[in-house]
Parts: structure tokens; sequence; C-alpha cells
């Protein structure tokens, strides 16, 4: 908060207090006859008071953050305007007296809380900073698309899958996870994460990092801000760190040097594959120290399926048996799984694409074929959503990882020949299983816009595409 607007709350706060000190006089039997001549103009003056000095206080702060955000443009950012014309129907009643002291303490209280709120958006918007959740499932092209953001530069502080601890802590003995548990601590650490603080985090690493160091953060090497120089300890002999820098030599991780670093950066970048719904991070959004932003990825559930049972065959092993002449039909459990991945992707999407008021402005929808199709185009896009400049850096990583060959583009790797990877399930996906995707996901295939296959034929086919051309976030 600023100088002016505390001293202001100071001011008005002291002329509150004369304000109440009259009207409890003038309910006290004992000094109502020594304020008899004068108590109802000595309210109203002084009430009148209070109110015109918290609306020049306003005012001069108001012209003064409009003059800097003017010359900064930063238009992306969310306002809170206030809005004073309830609170001046609250003081001004009554030719200028209140008919009770409570309703005068609650007035106070709501322009103070109006003030700090008008205040803390007013200098995010000076900072410019942005917050930004990549959602997705697994197998959507996500750590692809999250490359875009970690490619941006020395003003990006991107982080890859830190909730992977917390679900590994969290998972139960049968193999699921405890959800309740889980979406409290999913949007509690991201929260945290966004405003730089792992602490939190720290309580589900495992083991548990020593004076903030850790060898065992999920994935490292896949987040340039954690590779930095100035994150990059030195190496300690014969301690083995899994996930270690590939840009340079660094020894275990300070998270202490890395919240730090994340403090100097002018934006935040998150990637997850673990939130279900949408709806969970609206804290998130109504946080008035973050402006949030949310693109949710998301991919035909036939390709997903697809490529889950290459990437994680252990786990879909009763998709794979069946897939290749099983007898009987598929385990309930196991379409029922299917069915619920599908039905929390669709109604995330369908939050953000209805754009209630905590989201409007704060929600973009991606199909991975459309960024496998046409890259460039989609990444201009998703930065020109979050405000966040598009660098040169971004285009040539685009570029080179765009198109490559076939031996370069593994299971796990974020190279690839994009345009190819769009239509490849077609050919490993047998028929019947793909019927089975299409009858529990009909209304997430139909919202995504990909076209149903009714035949062997048809699914096989290179001239028929199952891509509608559809556009979304429009307000």
């Amino acid at each position: 908060m600023t100088h002016r607007l505390q001293r202001g709350i100071q001011i008005t706060g002291r002329l509150f207090k004369t304000a109440t000190r009259d009207l409890q006089d003038w309910h006290n039997p004992l000094k109502k006859q020594s304020v008899k001549a004068y108590p109802r103009m000595r309210i109203k003056y002084t009430i009148s008071i209070v109110f015109f000095v918290a609306l020049v206080i306003i005012e001069k702060e108001n012209n003064i953050i409009s003059r800097v955000s003017d010359k900064l443009a930063l238009k992306q950012t969310p306002q809170t305007p206030l809005h004073f014309s309830g609170l001046s129907h609250m003081l001004l009643k009554h030719n200028g007296s209140f008919t009770s002291l409570n309703k005068l303490e609650a007035a106070f209280t709501l322009m103070k809380r109006r003030l700090e709120n008008y205040n803390q958006r007013q200098e995010l918007v000076t900072r410019g900073r942005k917050h930004i959740l990549l959602l997705a499932t697994t197998r959507t092209g996500s750590s692809f698309v999250g490359e875009f953001f970690n490619q941006q530069g020395a003003n990006m502080f991107y982080l890859f899958e830190p909730l992977w601890h917390v679900e590994k802590m969290l998972t139960l003995d049968t193999g699921g996870t405890n959800a309740t548990a889980a979406v409290k601590a999913y949007r509690d650490i991201l929260q945290q994460l966004f405003k730089c603080d792992f602490s939190l985090l720290e309580t589900f690493i495992d083991p548990l990092p020593v004076q903030h160091v850790t060898t065992a953060l999920f994935r490292r090497e896949s987040s340039n801000s954690l590779c930095e120089e100035s994150v990059c300890s030195p190496v300690l002999k014969g301690v083995f760190e899994r996930y270690r820098c590939r840009s340079r030599r660094c020894g275990p991780l300070n998270l202490t040097m890395a919240s730090e670093s994340c403090l100097q950066k002018e934006h935040r970048v998150i990637k997850s594959v673990r939130v279900r719904q949408l709806e969970n991070l609206r804290p998130l959004a109504e946080d008035p120290r973050l402006d949030m932003k949310f693109i949710q990825l998301v991919r035909d559930p036939r390709a997903v399926l697809a490529s889950r049972m290459v990437a994680f065959a252990a786990k879909y092993k009763n998709w794979k048996q069946w897939a290749m002449g099983g007898n009987g039909p598929i385990d309930d459990d196991e379409v029922k799984k299917l069915k619920g991945n599908c039905d929390n992707i669709r109604m995330s999407a369908e939050i953000g694409l209805r754009q209630p008021p905590w989201l409007r402005g704060r929600y973009m929808l991606v199909r991975y074929e459309d960024i496998a199709r046409f890259p460039m185009r989609k990444a201009l896009e998703m930065y020109k959503f979050t405000g966040i400049p598009f660098t040169q850096q971004v285009k040539s990583w685009i570029l080179r990882n765009t198109q490559v060959s076939k031996e370069t583009s593994g299971v796990y790797s974020t190279q690839k020949n994009s345009s190819e990877q769009v239509e490849k399930w077609r050919f490993s996906l047998p028929f019947k299983i793909a019927q089975v995707v299409q009858r529990v996901c009909g209304p997430t295939l139909k919202l995504f816009g990909y076209k149903f296959v009714s035949s062997e034929k048809m699914l096989t086919d290179k001239t028929i595409s199952l891509i509608e051309d559809k556009a979304f976030n429009l307000i």
C-alpha cells in the first residue's frame, strides 16, 4: 500500500473516531445537555468531512496511478474499479446524519477494504507481472506446448509438473489418490508457487529437503529457470541428482535460490496434468496479488488413449490385450475411468468457455491438433492471450522442434514432426476400441470438434479429416 493511502486511512480513521464520540455523547444522558445546542450540526459536518477527505484521497491516488498505467500501457490486466455510489449513500443519509453507529463503522470498514484491494490491483498493473497455468492431462502434448513458454528467455520462470510430488505422496495403496486432500493441496501449492514460495511444496518432496536443498525435484532439467547460473549451486562429490541439469553442471537444487530467482522474473508459468477441475482453482483467479490466466490444452480422447497404451503399457495392459484380440468385453472399471477422465476435461472446458465473472478474460482453450498443424500461429495466439512478449527465441525453438526426423522423436521427446503426430493414432488404435471411446466420451468429442468414425475404413482413410474447423474463446 502506498504512503498516501496509508496516511489517508489514518486521517479518515481519526475523523471516524471523532464522529463516533459525538454519536456516543448524543446518546449519553449525562452529556446530552452539554451538547444540546449543536450535536446534530457537528455530527453532520464531521461525517461530511470524513466522506470528503476519503474521496479526495481516492481521487488523487487514482490520478497518480492512472498516469503511471497510461505510460506503461498495461491494458491486459483486469481492473477492480471502486464503486462509491453505495458507500456515499450510506455515508450521506438523513441530511448527513447516520441512523446508527453500526452503519458508520460498517461504512468505514468497507471503504478501507476497498481502498486496500484497489491499491493491490493497481500495484499489479504497474508491475505487469503475468501468472499462467497450463492445464492438461497426460499424453496431450503438454510438455511440448510447455516449451513454448520455457524457451521465452530471461523474463520467464517456468516450472514443469511441480504437483508430481503431491500426487505421489497422496497416492493410496489402491493406486488412486485421496481426491479431497489432493484438491486443496494442489490449489494451495500452486498459489504459493506463483508467489515464488516453495515452502509448502518442500513438505511433499521425498526425501525431505535439508536446509531447503534437494536432490529429488521432479524433472528439474525440464525447467530452464532451475538450471540458470543464478540457481546453480556447486557440484557435490558423491551426491547423485536424478533430474540433474543438462545445460550446465549444477549441484543439488537450493530452493531458496530458486525462490530468489523467481522473484526477479517478470512472468511465471506452471505446467500441470494433475488438476482435474478448473472450478477448484477459482481462489487463484480471485487472488488480487495474482494476474492469473488459464490455458487448457485438450486432445482427441481416442488419440490420448492410443498414446497412453504405448507410454504406460503396464497401466493399460488390459486395453492392449483387448486390442490384440482378447475375448470378452473390456473391464467396466477401465471404461468408468476413461469416462471420468473425459467428463472432467469437458466440464472444465464448459466452465471456461461459459466465461463466468471470475474467469472472464482469463481462460483460453487450445486443441493439440491445431498446435501440431499450425505451431507458430497457435503459439502467437497464446502469447497474445497472456500478454507476454513473443520472443525470437521462442520462434527459433518452434522452427527447430516441429520438423524433425523419426530418429529424434521419442515417446517423451518434445521434438516432433508435429503435423505427422496429429493422425498417427488412427493406424494404431483398433476400431473396436475407438468405438468404446466414442460411446463413453461422445459429449467431449462433440464439444471439441472431433468427428466420429463409423467403420474401420473411415478410421484409416487419410483423406477424411476427423478434426472440425472450430473457433473457441469467443466472448
